[in-house]
């Protein structure tokens, strides 16, 4: 049985068998969550599938500093996280003023 993508090919993208591991795993949790595709379609219809594909596209590589991504996810996350509460503050007070009305 031949897999796609190969080993091989996809051992040329990164530098070592734990790195792909770690980085597909990654990818995959992420598109599982939501993330968008940085491929337009997939050979694949697993997660796992399609994260190994667009490291053979090189459209995901293995981020040299994972702290930052890290910190600058969690202030994504936060500034989410505070739009949604200041809609629901406004969305509050809307409906406060129909009452009144």
């Amino acid at each position: 049985m031949m897999l796609k993508p190969s080993i091989d090919a996809l051992l040329d993208r990164v530098n070592s068998k734990y790195s792909l591991v770690i980085l597909a795993s990654k990818r995959a949790h992420e598109l599982e969550a939501g993330a968008e595709p940085t491929l337009d379609s997939f050979d694949s219809i697993k997660r796992v599938g399609q994260a190994l594909e667009e490291i053979e596209a090189e459209t995901v590589v293995n981020d040299p500093h994972p702290e930052i991504k890290r910190a600058r996810l969690k202030l994504e996350e936060e500034e989410r996280q505070a739009r949604k509460e200041q809609e629901q503050k406004e969305l509050e007070t809307r409906i406060r003023q129909d009452h009144n009305a």
